[in-house]
């Protein structure tokens, strides 16, 4: 039996998956200007009392957030029940998502790690 034709898409995306979980790939950088800094969030009311997280935590927190929406935009593309419209449908979704949380990207070291409005396959030419 011949087999399907390889997807480099999926080869690519199952291999950095791979190496994501066992984390043998780059680490996201936080700026040096926040490295050690707080987020400090203040109720309008005086009353109540602020709260303070380490923006080092914060900055965990958004980039596992942008590392699953690259992951559940790699599955999107590469589901075998999806048409092709209805991957584009769900694709618009998460190029949304990732574009409302471009505010985040002053906390990145690199531009590469930024956030953007538009999905990966049109932001690179694989």
């Amino acid at each position: 039996m011949p087999l399907d034709p390889i997807d480099y898409q999926q080869i690519k995306m199952a291999l950095r998956d791979c190496l994501e979980e066992e984390g043998l790939i780059g680490e996201t950088a936080l700026g040096p200007r926040w490295s050690g800094g707080t987020m400090v969030l203040q109720p309008a009311n005086p009353d109540l009392k602020a709260k303070e997280v380490p923006i080092d935590i914060f900055f965990k927190k958004i980039v596992m957030l942008r590392d699953r929406l690259r992951v559940l935009e790699g599955k999107v593309n590469a589901h075998p029940a999806l048409g092709d419209a209805e991957k584009v449908d769900l694709q618009q979704y998460v190029t949304r998502c990732q574009g409302s949380l471009t505010t985040f990207n002053v906390l990145f070291k690199d531009k590469a790690d930024y956030f953007s409005g538009e999905s990966q396959g049109r932001r690179r030419q694989d």
